[in-house]
């Protein structure tokens, strides 16, 4: 009888287990848009399910070939691995933590912009 006890805890907390991985591999969905009423998903290198968000085409600047992010003054040239064609024409800041303050991971951007 605890024998029994033992496998089913052991099942349940394995199936726990594999649910909790699936969640912490996917990446979040971007919001829809008129050209992507569904949305899309982030990828997992450019989000942790919080890393990414939309931003606003003026809130990007262009200088020198580069793309500038006003919080952290970052420049990051047109040909940038973390330059990303953006699904549905929007920009898109993926920055470590998701905060502000912090490092690019990935900049979606509309590929007429690159």
């Amino acid at each position: 009888m605890a024998g029994n006890r033992l496998f089913f805890a052991l099942c349940a907390l394995a199936v726990l287990a594999i649910g909790l991985l699936s969640y912490a591999a996917a990446a979040h969905d971007a919001p829809g848009t008129a050209a992507h009423p569904e949305g899309w998903a982030y990828p997992l290198a450019c989000c942790s399910g919080y890393d990414c968000r939309p931003v606003s085409a003026a809130w990007i600047q262009e200088r020198g070939g580069a793309f500038v992010i006003p919080t952290t003054g970052e420049l990051i040239p047109y040909t940038d691995t973390r330059i990303k064609a953006s699904p549905d024409g929007q920009y898109h800041w993926c920055s470590k933590y998701g905060r502000d303050d912090t490092d690019t991971i990935c900049l979606f951007v509309s590929p007429r912009s690159f």
